[in-house]
């Protein structure tokens, strides 16, 4: 018996030491109701978090607090109201093995937050005579309104602006709120007024001699609607305009109005110009107006004049129930920098005119089953490397959702950085270009098994070289720009070693699908593998634009547009080398990177020959075992360039089908590499997937697809999307795919 007991000694104590994160850590409690003066016991817990990381400060500052133990500090349900950013540094982790953890007790009940409760008492009617004589009789009586706390910071909005406006924002039952506008954003057009007739349209005007004419300027155009003339133009209104092209946006402020001619006078240029020719080639131009009381007409707007300091709104029900959220931070709610291994699981983050968590050059970071929403920037900001965004939900976010950097890309050491089951939609709300669900920079990123919808623009936006992008469910999204995609990458012949598989990119666009993408490698992208993916309405499903060495394989696309497109725009263009303009200065790029020397050369051969080896055409692309089914408009577009080189482009093994023989659907091209199959209204053609029409594209066993397409590999189409794990339980139980426990 006394051999036994000192046996059991010895392996609790091997085991204790092999296995130190086993050992109890200390436990520290905050509650938002909390009297003050505790000290973090269960019994007397903290009121914030900032008190609970000083604690661990000080505790570890007096030697109390070994740097190998883990903390975990255990929020209450309640509000945690910030004053400003929760800040954290290096001193403020923990080691591997032993974490600092700040974890809600119930999952998504303890919220940090950086905004104003208005309470609905201190909403009044409107008394003031010159106010109401603005508003819509309708409405009238309808209109609340409060004086603001001389706290609250309202700083001047300048003439043009790009994004986010000045601070601070109105936000409803956990929703932004329209700041009064026109036209209204249930509008039968949308929410857009437009225009086609231009009086100046802002470009320098090369037959003046005075120079200062050779410079951009304020444009005009006509505005057919009179009600412009009903505007306080003194108090400030400003357009939001897609100008010129529908991936160009920007906010710029009303300068005059004729009422005898209808012409509004901006009060700034655009970088494009007004209505200055697009690529989509439509003659109107879209915009919308707001800031302006008197258009403050639809339930949820909102005004505040600033004279005045007073907020007036229009609630979409009764206040007695809770009012609204100011949101007045102008800083992340949370801000890492310089740390590691700190770990925030189940809380929300929620409400300020900023990035809502910003990690910063730090290392094994996690997210877990956050709610980071209503913030007027991104919602997470991640540099460093091994940190991790896991099962998190983003959404009602001014511009992206996830914007991860890292790595060394003259190295090509990866960052490793993880963005994994997070459901990311209702973003680009004042950014709505080029502020994607994620963004991916550097080297040696991951996103997979993301949800990502609903947004004006881009899905992923990708540059670097290494990242891995897959397993992901897009859709609904590019709603209101075109030349635009779910996936996006481009104008850089050093993006390499990308790979995108198996994602599902379905029903994008809102518009003309000719102008819309799935996967778009612009301007000589080169070196990313795009192979597994299923495409489904998704306009031009995959389009190439005069890369090079891009294998495209294994993907299946259907009712799309267009199957894939491939041009030799370096030739036709005359850009890839433009010494004028910078972003297309594609070989000084490469030389930045010294693609000539290892690890450069090594990974990358086809790049380090590239001077010597027609560097304006697109070489080494490869589009094999590929599926296209019911394409409307072309199965694969091939412009002058690619047809007078088809003998150094591979195009081998892919099916076109019409399934039931549709004549008006696109015929297969007249070049090799595509085998054709068309069935007929009584006998469509079945290639196997579980059932299509309810968008299940898993393949039955023994399918005619596999049959047509030899070596074509099944794409596990159940694995796609978010999985259930700890902080998503009610999801189906998908197995994930790779090490992501």
């Amino acid at each position: 018996m006394k051999n036994a007991y000192i046996s059991l000694f010895a392996a609790v104590w091997v085991l204790a030491e092999l296995t130190p994160c086993l050992a109890a850590g200390r436990e520290i409690f905050v509650s938002a109701t909390s009297s003050p003066g505790g000290d973090g016991s269960r019994g007397a817990p903290f009121q914030s978090p900032v008190q609970a990381r000083d604690w661990i400060r000080n505790e570890r500052k007096a030697g109390k607090l070994s740097p190998g133990e883990s903390v975990t500090v255990l929020l209450a349900p309640g509000d945690y109201r910030l004053e400003a950013t929760f800040e954290l540094e290096a001193g403020d982790g923990g080691v591997s093995g032993a974490p600092v953890i700040y974890r809600a007790e119930k999952q998504g009940a303890a919220r940090v937050f950086g905004g104003l409760i208005l309470s609905g008492v201190s909403f009044q009617p409107v008394r003031d005579e010159g106010i109401l004589a603005r508003l819509d009789p309708s409405v009238r009586e309808k209109i609340v309104c409060c004086q603001l706390p001389a706290e609250v910071p309202l700083p001047a909005y300048p003439d043009a602006f790009v994004g986010m406006p000045p601070a601070p924002w109105l936000y409803f039952d956990g929703r932004q709120m329209p700041l009064a506008r026109w036209p209204n954003v249930d509008a039968a057009n949308g929410g857009w007024s437009v225009f086609s007739k231009v009086v100046d349209n802002g470009l320098p005007k090369a037959e003046s001699p005075d120079p200062h004419a050779q410079k951009l300027h304020p444009g005009a155009f006509v505005c057919d609607d009179p009600r412009v003339g009903r505007w306080s133009l003194a108090d400030g209104v400003w357009l939001m305009g897609y100008w010129t092209h529908d991936w160009a946006e920007q906010v710029i402020r009303v300068a005059g109005y004729g009422k005898d001619d209808g012409v509004i006078t901006l009060a700034a240029p655009h970088e494009f110009g007004i209505m200055a020719g697009n690529w989509g080639g439509k003659k109107e131009r879209r915009f919308f107006a707001f800031n302006v009381l008197e258009e403050l007409d639809a339930p949820g707007e909102w005004y505040v004049d600033r004279k005045s300091r007073v907020l007036y709104f229009y609630p979409p029900r009764s206040l007695d129930q809770g009012g609204p959220v100011l949101a007045t931070m102008t800083s992340p709610l949370l801000r890492i920098r310089n740390a590691a291994y700190i770990k925030f699981e189940g809380i929300r983050f929620e409400y300020t005119h900023a990035h809502g968590v910003a990690i910063d050059q730090s290392r094994n970071i996690e997210l877990a089953g956050c709610v980071i929403a209503n913030v007027a920037g991104t919602g997470v900001t991640v540099s460093g490397k091994d940190n991790v965004i896991r099962s998190c939900d983003l959404s009602d976010l001014g511009a992206g959702g996830i914007v991860m950097s890292g790595g060394n890309r003259k190295t090509l050491e990866p960052a490793n950085n993880l963005a994994v089951n997070n459901h990311i939609h209702s973003y680009g709300l004042f950014k709505r270009t080029y502020a994607a669900g994620i963004v991916i920079e550097g080297c040696g990123q991951v996103a997979k098994h993301n949800l990502i919808r609903e947004a004006p623009h881009n899905a992923i936006l990708y540059t670097g070289n290494e990242h891995l992008i897959e397993w992901n469910e897009i859709s609904r999204v590019v709603l209101e720009s075109n030349d635009a995609s779910a996936l996006y990458t481009g104008r850089d012949w050093t993006t390499q070693g990308n790979v995108i598989r198996h994602n599902f990119i379905h029903d994008l666009g809102a518009g003309d699908s000719r102008i819309t993408m799935g996967i778009y490698l612009d301007d000589c992208d080169s070196g990313d593998t795009i192979e597994g993916n299923i495409l489904v309405r998704a306009g031009m499903a995959i389009f190439v634009g005069g890369g090079r060495d891009n294998a495209v394989s294994n993907n299946l696309v259907i009712d799309c547009s267009m199957g894939m497109h491939l041009d030799g725009r370096g030739v036709t263009r005359i850009q890839w080398s433009n010494p004028v303009d910078p972003s297309w200065a594609l070989e000084a790029k490469a030389k930045a990177l010294n693609y000539t020397q290892p690890p450069w050369s090594e990974r990358y051969p086809h790049l380090a020959s590239i001077m010597r080896e027609d560097p304006q055409l697109p070489l080494y692309d490869s589009f094999e075992r590929n599926v296209f089914v019911n394409c409307t408009d072309d199965v694969c577009e091939l412009d002058s360039v690619v047809l007078g080189m088809l003998d150094r482009v591979r195009i081998a093994s892919n099916l076109v089908v019409n399934t039931t023989g549709e004549p008006s659907l696109a015929k297969p091209p007249v070049y090799k590499g595509f085998e054709y199959l068309a069935g007929t209204p009584e006998k469509p053609v079945d290639l196997g997937f579980g059932n299509a029409k309810s968008g299940n594209y898993t393949l039955r066993k023994g399918s005619l697809l596999l049959e047509k397409v030899p070596g074509f590999q099944p794409i596990p189409f159940e694995k796609i999307g978010l999985y259930r794990d700890t902080y998503r339980p009610n999801l189906p139980n998908r197995e994930p795919v790779g090490a992501m426990q």
